[in-house]
């Protein structure tokens, strides 16, 4: 076992020297903030579609979807078919107007800069409370990321739980730190398609030597009948409510207000490369969520003993089938996807930092060499308190993501549909949506399964509803949109 552990751990060892290599490299590539934020608008369809896939899925695709595919069987799809919709339309809808508004309107380099120009906000209050839902939330994203580090490093190596996380994030930090965007979005093209593969491979391997794929859906429907039916939880036995299923599916709306995604479409090249964006993303995250779940299925099978942590089940049976080398480089594909998605919510929130507090509030003047340097500060700033958030070893993956993922679809989904759709939308109206979107997440969530709390329904649905019932009301009641901004409405939509 040790010798088997010095082998992967030597795999993953070269495996960070050369995402280490990578934000060298974009380091010098970077002169000033807007080649640190969005690599200079710059990047090309095949980056940008596998970034966003897997600064989107995370360790979460690798951990928590096959732990609830192993758990609850094959209901657990009710999510990624959500999230299957839920990157189309958000590739279809935002993406090319999204891409096309940030730079009308002066150029802007992040989602609350966007806001503020887009809506003529000159008292800050827009930019500012959009960067703090965004440091609020992602503390808890970059959190579930260091989760899912600490236990891949448990596992594989029976580390300290604490120390592998400490571990994770130090790796994380550094490339994020040199490189900026360009660093980010590099390495999540590589660690993009290395999820993809580890995650095809290993249920194909585990069936092949079960007797294919028959024999294998066989043997777990003699488990257990409820593992393969959409409508039935294997883990109560009990049939899904209709407000389960709609929760469920509810995770798709959460694509339209994710700042990291966000980010990938407002830094391709040029709108006309978004159709081809589009087909390439959307074709990786079916064949990921779908290789997902079969781990989380073929893993009642493969594992007769069963598991403490459904969450463990992709490490525990890579390390089962294949050979310490083969299995270094897959369980690498987790430390991507934990890196892939940390390292884009840490520039984020560095970007919330930098941009929307230091120069908005404080240094309006300052230079593009000091705005670097105060957002390396800041992702090492963000890093450690994330990472203080993430020392629990009870902390769950699906959970801390599922919060984040809903205060920011919550938050920021239906102001920032209705600023790229609806010509009459407002500073005002944005203000409350942000406000009243975030803030329902929050409360719905501590109220957990009391009576406010509808049947058990996800909190993004009712903040989804409410923020968008706020946005249009505001905008209504408060002074209707300049004519300089209805003729920069008009120009973007004649553009798309």
């Amino acid at each position: 076992m040790v010798e088997t552990s010095g082998i992967i751990g030597w795999t993953f060892v070269v495996y960070i020297i050369l995402m280490l290599g990578i934000g060298i490299t974009a380091y010098r590539r970077t002169q000033d903030l807007s080649d640190y934020i969005l690599g200079g608008r710059t990047i090309g369809p095949w980056t940008t579609a596998i970034s966003a896939g897997a600064s989107d899925m995370s360790g979460w695709l690798l951990l928590g979807l096959p732990g609830a595919a192993y758990v609850s069987g094959l209901s657990a799809a009710w999510i990624a078919v959500g999230l299957g919709i839920g990157t189309w339309l958000n590739w279809l809808l935002v993406a090319r107007r999204l891409r096309t508004y940030t730079f009308v309107v002066n150029n802007s380099l992040t989602i609350p800069e966007f806001l503020e120009q887009r809506f003529r906000d000159n008292s800050n209050m827009l930019r500012v409370i959009s960067a703090l839902f965004i440091l609020l939330f992602f503390l808890f994203y970059t959190a579930s990321g260091l989760v899912a580090g600490g236990k891949l490093f448990e596992t594989v190596f029976s580390l300290d739980y604490k120390i592998a996380v400490v571990v994770g994030t130090l790796a994380v930090v550094s490339y994020t730190l040199f490189g900026g965007f360009l660093a980010v979005a590099w390495t999540d093209l590589i660690q993009g398609l290395m999820m993809a593969a580890a995650l095809v491979i290993v249920p194909i391997v585990a069936m092949s030597d079960m007797g294919g794929y028959s024999a294998t859906m066989n043997t777990l429907a003699a488990k257990d009948p409820n593992l393969l039916k959409w409508f039935m939880d294997a883990s109560t036995g009990e049939s899904l409510s209709f407000i389960g299923i709609v929760s469920s599916l509810a995770w798709g709306l959460g694509y339209f207000g994710q700042p990291h995604i966000l980010a990938r479409f407002a830094a391709i090249k040029s709108e006309k490369e978004v159709p081809a964006a589009r087909r390439i993303a959307v074709i990786w995250t079916i064949i990921c969520l779908i290789a997902a779940m079969m781990i989380g299925l073929t893993g009642n099978v493969f594992l007769s003993n069963g598991l403490g942590d459904g969450e463990t089940v992709f490490m525990v049976m890579v390390n089962a089938i294949f050979h310490p080398v083969v299995a270094g480089i897959l369980l690498a594909a987790i430390l991507a996807a934990v890196m892939s998605t940390a390292d884009s919510q840490l520039l984020v929130c560095s970007s919330a930092l930098t941009e929307d507090f230091y120069k908005s509030l404080f240094r309006k003047d300052a230079s593009q060499q000091e705005l670097v340097k105060v957002g390396r500060i800041a992702v090492i700033a963000i890093a450690v308190i994330a990472c203080i958030l993430a020392l629990n070893p009870d902390s769950n993956v699906l959970g801390l993501v599922s919060y984040a993922w809903a205060g920011f679809g919550a938050a920021f989904g239906p102001v920032l549909l209705l600023s790229l759709f609806w010509k009459r939308a407002t500073a005002l109206g944005a203000i409350a949506g942000i406000v009243v979107g975030g803030v329902t997440v929050v409360i719905w969530k501590q109220l957990g399964t009391d009576l406010w709390n509808i049947f058990g329904l996800y909190e993004i649905v009712p903040g989804f509803i409410f923020a968008t019932i706020a946005t249009i009301l505001f905008s209504l009641i408060g002074n209707p949109p300049t004519e300089e901004m209805e003729k920069e409405f008009d120009q973007v939509a004649n553009n798309n």
